[in-house]
């Protein structure tokens, strides 16, 4: 079998866990090769995600590994066994591997938890003020088009019928720029209010007047599949995405969220009462600029 010329995200995080179990076993790459009768650079290539291991291998090796957690085994060999063809699988011409990635991260996501202090989030983003983003002529967009068609494929996560919980902590900053007119600003506003209702997604605004834990943060998005010691932290920045998929990054950016949500201001709820608002919440900041817009 010829090795990949394009690796995903998927396929490199398999090889990335089996190197570590092997590490924490102990054993180096021309042992544990041995074990289970394959050469050592096959192994070496599966560990860097360029080729495919059967699913019987993947659990000798596994075995071999003293890996007992069956629930975590199962779910590498579902990873190794997927086929990586979705929705975004019509878009591979025209979008960059990490938007593919992306794609496919949300799709086996049973919980998505985001913080982003100058953007709506890409999930919540209404087709004019997407864009608007891709037009801006100082962001450089290639296939503007092509951009915005591919942002509004991914919300269907949102609506399908077994979507994950979505949890966004959204800087007031974010609020308050301009992508597109007036306009553009209120019906995104009013879409926030409107995918708050929800069951599945939560919606808080950190405002201005909080702690400063959202300015050292930056932007980030933590996907969690079925099995937790898989997630995923993505890092979005100008030159291509950064992936944290080790424990301790992971554990990192859970505790980091759970401080933001905490000083965000009480996510939008809009079936409280209009007497429940006296006290400061995300929906009171969002009808008051929605008042100033």
């Amino acid at each position: 079998m010829g090795l990949r010329t394009t690796i995903s995200e998927r396929q490199r995080r398999l090889g990335f866990e089996l190197k570590q179990l092997r590490e924490q076993a102990g054993l180096s790459a021309g042992e544990a090769s041995e074990r289970i009768g394959m050469s050592r650079g096959q192994l070496s290539h599966i560990e860097l995600g360029r080729t495919s291991i059967l699913t019987e291998r993947l659990r000798d090796l596994c075995r071999v590994y003293g890996c007992a957690d069956e629930p975590y085994v199962e779910a590498l060999v579902a990873m190794s066994e997927a086929s990586g063809r979705g929705w975004w699988s019509a878009h591979k011409k025209h979008r960059s591997p990490d938007a593919l990635d992306l794609a496919e991260l949300e799709s086996e996501a049973v919980s998505i938890r985001t913080h982003e202090p100058l953007f709506i989030p890409g999930l919540f983003q209404t087709t004019d003020y997407a864009r608007a983003i891709f037009s801006s002529p100082k962001l450089r967009f290639d296939n503007i088009e092509e951009g915005v068609r591919f942002r509004m494929e991914r919300q269907r996560v949102l609506t399908h019928d077994n979507p994950p919980s979505v949890h966004a902590v959204i800087h007031e900053a974010a609020l308050h720029m301009r992508f597109g007119g007036a306009d553009v600003v209120r019906e995104q506003l009013l879409r926030l209010i409107e995918l708050a209702r929800l069951p599945h997604v939560t919606i808080q605004i950190y405002p201005f007047s909080a702690q400063a834990y959202a300015a050292l943060s930056g932007s980030f998005a933590h996907f969690a599949p079925a099995e937790p010691k898989l997630g995923t932290v993505l890092l979005e920045a100008p030159l291509g995405a950064r992936y944290l998929t080790e424990q301790s990054h992971l554990l990192e950016y859970t505790a980091l969220f759970d401080r933001l949500a905490e000083s965000a201001l009480a996510p939008i709820d809009v079936s409280l009462a209009p007497e429940a608002h006296s006290v400061k919440d995300s929906l009171a900041l969002i009808q008051h600029l929605l008042y100033m817009l």
